[in-house]
C-alpha cells in the first residue's frame, strides 16, 4: 500500500506567505487528514488541514 500524497499550497509561518509544496497525507488524533510537507524556501515544516478521513 502506497502513503497517499498532496501537492498544493500551504502557508509557512517562517516565510508568511502561501508556498507550493509537496508531502504526504497523514490521518491526525481527531480523525482530520492533513497534508504534512517541507517549504521549499525556507525549509520548515507546512501543514494543510484537508476533509475528514471517511
Amino acid at each position: 500500500m502506497t502513503a497517499e500524497t498532496y501537492k498544493g499550497d500551504a502557508y509557512c509561518v517562517k516565510c508568511k506567505e502561501k508556498r507550493d509544496f509537496e508531502g504526504t497525507v497523514k490521518v491526525s488524533e481527531s480523525g482530520r487528514r492533513m497534508a504534512q510537507g517541507i517549504c521549499p524556501v525556507c525549509g520548515t515544516k507546512v501543514n494543510r488541514i484537508l476533509g475528514k478521513a471517511q
